[in-house]
């Protein structure tokens, strides 16, 4: 069973929308969802996790003993059952997610995932020095904007790894064609009534000739990347895609 763990201060937060249909059908049967939370490991009678920045500064930083006694455990949680697991911290600095990612994951074999999640103004560089140079954690990011803490992007991230798991999807073939798999967006996707508001679907998608479906579906996510996303469609042509 894929097993994932979340170090948080705000384990209410999850399942979350992870509990609701093909990843919330699938939890407790094909997947695992642990949480820990940080406050449990704080010293002081008040459960205190951050303190101010030294140096001066806004915002309160998440402090490196508590969050490290917090990714100790979630790591002990994993270390009887599991062989090959990710440690990553959410952080806006991170290296960009991206589906080639998770696909090189599960190549490997990952059978895991340990999220910390900071918040407040960020956590003391050096338990993420410590953690990235003794467990290889990975700095990962979602996109270039700010957000109050790790635990949306979190749930990006466990998504994405969810739909790679044998059994979640109903249709596994679904993920070879999605976008990004192969460096493209998506082809447009059309269902009944056949015509809506005036506009048809495309006559060759009810031809029921699958040999130019697929190389009208080709040229549609050619087309759709080159004008919407230039980077994958020069990395596309690099690839010889």
């Amino acid at each position: 069973m894929f097993s994932v763990t979340v170090v948080t201060i705000f384990p209410e937060i999850f399942p979350g929308p992870l509990g609701h249909g093909l990843s919330g059908k699938g939890l407790g049967k094909l997947w695992e969802l642990r949480l820990v939370n940080i406050r449990d490991f704080a010293t002081d009678k008040h459960r205190k996790v951050d303190d101010s920045p030294c140096g001066g500064g806004a915002g309160m930083i998440m402090k490196p003993d508590v969050v490290h006694d917090a990714l100790s455990y979630a790591l002990e949680l994993h270390s009887s059952k599991r062989n090959r697991q990710m440690i990553l911290f959410m952080s806006p600095r991170g290296e960009p997610f991206s589906q080639k990612m998770v696909r090189s994951w599960f190549k490997d074999e990952v059978d895991g995932l340990i999220i910390l999640c900071g918040r407040y103004e960020g956590i003391d560089q050096r338990v993420i020095d410590f953690w990235i140079k003794n467990h290889g954690m990975l700095e990962i990011s979602v996109g270039d904007f700010v957000l109050f803490g790790g635990e949306l992007p979190a749930m990006c991230v466990i998504d994405a790894c969810l739909r790679q798991i044998p059994g979640i999807m109903h249709n596994e073939t679904s993920t070879e064609t999605e976008s990004f798999s192969v460096d493209l967006l998506e082809y447009p996707q059309y269902t009944r009534p056949c015509e809506w508001n005036g506009e048809k679907v495309p006559a060759v998608l009810l031809s029921g000739n699958h040999g130019e479906i697929e190389r009208w579906r080709l040229a549609q996510s050619e087309s759709t990347t080159k004008e919407l996303r230039r980077d994958l469609w020069e990395r596309y042509e690099r690839n010889g895609d």
